[in-house]
C-alpha cells in the first residue's frame, strides 16, 4: 500500500522486507488476510474514537489492531488447515520420535479486543511495562555526512526516501536515534558493524562514536555501547590483528563483529583447510586484548557455507573464556522453523553445534534475535519453534533481543509482538519448551545482555516515555521499513553491498 500523509501505514509491519542480505518469502496469504482486516478494524476504530486515521495508526490502539488481527487470522487457519506432523524430541543424546499426530497452536498473542478503542489498555498491552530494561544488541545507522566518500551501502534500499530523495539520508544518527529511541521502548542499543570490506565504511567506529553521541544528545548519555570491527581474513593476518590492537586502544568497546563470510571464507575453528585459516589466530587474539565477546554473523547468507553455525561449537568448547554472540541465530528463511531436526537447517544448525561440542545452556554461546524474530513473528508457530529451541539449546539466560534496526524503521512493533507473544501449553508438553514468562522475557529483552557486557547500571526509562505517539505522528518514516522489498531489489542490493561473492 502507497503511504501518504494522511496514512502511514499499518504500525505492526508484516510485510516482507529485508536488511539486504536475505530474499525474504512473500507474505503468506494468512499476512494479506491480518493486514487487510487491521486495516479494516483501524478505519472502524478510528471512527469510534473520533480519531483522524493517521493518529490511529500511529498509536498503540494501531498496534493493537494488528496484533488483534494478525491472531484472529492464524486461529482461523489452524482450524480450517490443521498440521499432521511426525516429530522429533531431542535429548543430549537421543532422539525419539513420536507418533504422527495432529497440533494444536504453537504460538499465541495475549491482547485484549477491547485495546482498539481503549487507549491506555492498548498501550500497557503494547508497551513494555515501565522501567523494563530493553538493550538491543543489534542495531544499524549510515553516516554519509562523516564519510561523505564511503561505499554506498544501502542505496539499493528503494522504497526509502528522504531529504530531496536521497535515501542514504534515511539512516543517519539523528533518524536512528530518533526511531530507535524516541519511538519505541529500547534503553540501550548497541551500534554493531556491517560488511564493508576494503573500503570506508559508513558504519565505521567514527561513525559509531558520533551515534553514541547524537543519542546521548537526544537522550542521555550511556544508552549506546559500541563494537569493533575485526577482518583476520582480509590482508597479512598481522596487520589485522595490530589495527584491533589500535581499536581497543582508543575506543571502549563492548565486542568484536566478525562476518566470517565476508571476504576470504573462513570458520572460526579453522576445520577446513581450503578456508583462510585465521580463526584460532583471531580469537586467540580477542583472548589477548579483550573485550573477550565476539559477535558473529550466522544465517541469512544465501548459499554460503561460511555463514553456517557449524563452527560455533567447537570454537567456543576451545575458547571457554570467549562468549560467541551469533546474530540471527543461524535463522534462513528459506526453509520454516518447525520441530527440532538433527538434519535441519536455519536455527537447527545452532543447535546441533552446540550439543555436538558438549555446550551446555547457560555456557558461552548466545543466540541473538535480530531479523530473526522479525522474520517469524507472522507466523505464530514457527516463531514458538525458534524460541522454544533457542531457549532449551543455550538457556533463557543467553537469548538476546535485537532487531537489525534500522533496516526495519522503529523496532516497536518487533517489541509489541514479542510483548504478546505466548508459547502454548500444548507445545511446552509436546516439545519440551519452556512457557515463554514474563520473568524469561525480561531477560531476554536486557537483563542477559546486562550481564554478558557488565552493564552494571542499566538504565531502565525509555527516552520520551508517553511522546512516542507524538513523535511517530510527526515523522514522515512513522510506520515505514527502510531495507529492500522485492527480489529484484534485494538481490540488486546484495551485489552492490557484497561484492567478493561475485565471481
Amino acid at each position: 500500500m502507497r503511504r501518504t500523509e494522511d496514512d502511514p501505514g499499518l504500525p505492526l509491519k508484516l510485510w516482507p522486507c529485508s536488511n539486504g542480505e536475505f530474499v525474504p518469502p512473500p507474505a503468506s496469504p494468512l499476512v494479506r488476510e491480518a493486514m487487510r482486516r487491521a486495516r479494516q478494524l483501524s478505519e472502524e476504530s478510528a471512527r469510534r474514537l473520533g480519531w483522524s486515521r493517521r493518529r490511529f495508526l500511529t498509536s498503540s490502539t494501531g498496534m493493537a489492531a494488528g496484533l488483534i488481527a494478525l491472531a484472529a487470522c492464524s486461529d482461523e487457519k489452524r482450524r480450517a488447515d490443521p498440521t499432521t506432523t511426525t516429530t522429533t524430541r531431542p535429548s543430549s543424546t537421543t532422539a525419539t520420535t513420536a507418533t504422527a499426530t495432529t497440533l494444536g497452536p504453537g504460538g499465541t498473542l495475549d491482547v485484549p479486543p477491547t485495546a482498539v478503542t481503549e487507549p491506555d489498555l492498548a498501550t500497557t498491552t503494547t508497551h513494555v511495562l515501565a522501567g523494563t530494561l530493553l538493550i538491543d544488541v543489534q542495531n544499524h545507522l549510515l553516516d554519509y555526512e562523516l564519510h561523505p566518500d564511503a561505499a554506498d551501502f544501502g542505496a539499493g534500499f528503494p522504497q526509502a526516501s528522504c531529504d530531496a530523495g536521497d535515501s542514504r539520508l534515511c539512516f543517519t544518527p539523528q533518524r536512528w536515534a530518533d526511531l530507535v529511541f524516541s519511538q519505541s521502548d529500547t534503553t540501550m542499543a548497541v551500534l554493531s558493524a556491517i560488511p564493508v570490506v576494503g573500503g570506508v565504511s559508513p558504519l565505521s567506529i567514527e561513525a559509531m562514536e558520533r551515534g553514541k553521541q547524537v543519542a546521548a544528545e537526544l537522550c542521555g548519555d550511556g544508552r549506546v555501547l559500541i563494537q569493533g570491527h575485526a577482518v583476520p581474513n582480509v590482508g597479512p593476518i598481522e596487520a589485522a590483528l595490530d589495527s584491533m590492537f589500535a581499536v581497543a586502544a582508543a575506543h571502549d568497546i563492548c565486542a568484536w563483529k566478525v562476518y566470517t563470510h565476508a571476504g576470504a571464507g573462513w570458520y572460526l575453528d579453522d576445520h577446513d583447510p581450503n578456508a583462510a585459516l585465521v580463526g584460532e589466530q583471531f580469537l586467540g587474539h580477542v583472548e589477548s586484548i579483550g573485550p573477550p565477546v565476539v559477535a558473529v554473523h550466522k544465517g541469512l547468507s544465501g548459499d554460503s557455507p561460511f555463514a553456517s553455525p557449524v563452527d560455533i561449537g567447537p570454537a567456543a568448547a576451545n575458547h571457554p573464556g570467549v562468549s560467541f554472540v551469533v546474530y540471527h541465530s543461524g535463522y534462513e528463511g528459506t526453509v520454516p522453523e518447525g520441530p527440532y531436526n538433527a538434519e535441519g537447517t536455519g536455527a537447527d544448525r545452532l543447535v546441533s553445534t552446540v550439543r555436538a561440542a558438549g555446550i551446555a545452556p547457560g555456557s558461552n554461546v548466545y543466540a541473538e534475535l535480530g531479523s530473526t524474530w522479525r522474520s517469524v513473528m507472522g507466523d505464530l508457530d514457527q516463531a514458538a519453534h525458534l524460541l522454544g529451541k533457542l531457549l532449551l539449546a543455550v538457556g533463557e539466560d543467553n537469548v538476546l533481543w535485537g532487531t537489525d534496526s534500522i533496516w526495519y524503521g522503529t523496532p516497536q512493533d518487533q517489541i509489541a509482538a514479542f510483548k504478546a507473544f505466548r508459547i502454548t501449553p500444548e507445545y511446552q508438553e509436546r516439545f519440551g519448551y519452556p512457557e515463554l514468562t514474563d520473568e524469561r522475557k525480561a531477560k531476554i529483552l536486557g537483563l542477559n545482555a546486562a550481564r554478558l557486557f557488565h552493564i552494571d547500571q542499566p538504565l531502565s526509562a525509555t527516552c520520551a516515555p508517553g511522546e512516542q505517539s507524538i513523535r511517530r505522528a510527526m515523522n514522515p518514516l512513522a510506520n515505514a521499513t527502510l531495507g529492500p522489498i522485492s527480489r529484484r531489489d534485494i538481490l540488486t542490493t546484495f551485489v552492490r553491498d557484497h561484492p567478493w561473492v561475485v565471481e
